[in-house]
């Protein structure tokens, strides 16, 4: 059975120029045409659809998947189409192997980007709490309302550092001593599993006319996170009208992915920067203004 949550914004993250696009070790990656032909596959593929990489190339999806999979996704995509949010879609059987994944795409330069990882099987856990901890902030304003964000998002999460940064305001919630602040500028993916693990390489390698950086879970520069002393890490971008930051969730441990979890953060963050709308125009005018 496919339990599918709503879409949801997303900042998308720009590719990197210099080096081939990568995949995390945890997560199986497609790239597929508008009419779901596959364009490009990871190469550890054959775990999630039980063919080569090689075999899926220019073939259409549904030679691989089951039809109920394939229709429920599709439907999906038509829901997604012309947004720039993300689909996603829990506890998916795509083939006849009894495994279940959690399966996260986007439209991205005419491509559809279709990641999957095995199911969490939290099923609406991290959904269920957003509505109260975002009533907690009902009487907070100005920094004490961002403060009071950083913590509710790690509560959320459960990483180790939450960073809360909205324009030149910042603010933090963390437990126990990181080797340095978050780098906030960092060009990382929206979620890393393990910047420890090995990355997987996407076939064909070449770059010419791919999407394939705009991946959530693409394979990140591990040595940046490294100097910060972060295994894991999830990225949480917000907008509200003028109203433009980002939750950067870090561990100094590796993190099982968790798109459920991921989707959980959005709504909160999104949630949020309403409320931080509201108290930004309940402000009292700056003198001189």
């Amino acid at each position: 059975m496919t339990n599918v949550d709503e879409l949801s914004a997303e900042t998308v993250v720009e590719p990197q120029p210099h080096r081939a696009v990568q995949i995390q070790s945890g997560a199986y990656f497609l790239e597929l045409s508008l009419d779901w032909i596959v364009l490009r596959a990871s190469e550890n593929v054959h775990h999630l659809v039980g063919e080569s990489h090689v075999t899926l190339i220019d073939e259409p999806l549904g030679r691989f998947v089951q039809s109920q999979a394939l229709h429920d996704l599709r439907n999906l995509f038509s829901r997604l189409s012309g947004t720039t949010g993300i689909g996603r879609a829990y506890a998916v059987r795509l083939t006849d192997d009894p495994d279940l994944f959690d399966i996260a795409f986007q439209q991205s330069e005419g491509r559809v980007l279709l990641e999957a990882t095995r199911s969490a099987g939290s099923y609406g856990e991290g959904f269920g709490t957003v509505g109260g901890l975002i009533a907690g902030l009902a009487n907070s304003h100005g920094q004490a309302l961002l403060e009071g964000a950083a913590r509710r998002m790690r509560a959320l999460t459960g990483y180790d550092r939450v960073t809360l940064v909205c324009g030149e305001r910042r603010a933090e919630s963390c437990r126990g001593a990181f080797a340095a602040p978050a780098a906030m500028a960092a060009d990382v993916p929206a979620i890393v599993a393990d910047s420890e693990a090995a990355p997987v390489a996407i076939f064909p390698r070449d770059e010419a006319e791919t999407s394939a950086g705009h991946a959530l879970m693409r394979a990140p520069d591990a040595d940046a996170l490294a100097a910060s002393g972060v295994r894991g890490s999830m990225r949480v971008p917000f907008n509200v009208d003028d109203l433009h930051g980002e939750f950067r969730c870090e561990s100094r441990t590796a993190r099982e992915p968790s798109f459920e979890l991921h989707a959980a953060a959005e709504l909160f963050a999104q949630l949020f920067a309403m409320r931080l709308e509201i108290d930004h125009l309940r402000a009292p005018p700056k003198a001189g203004a």
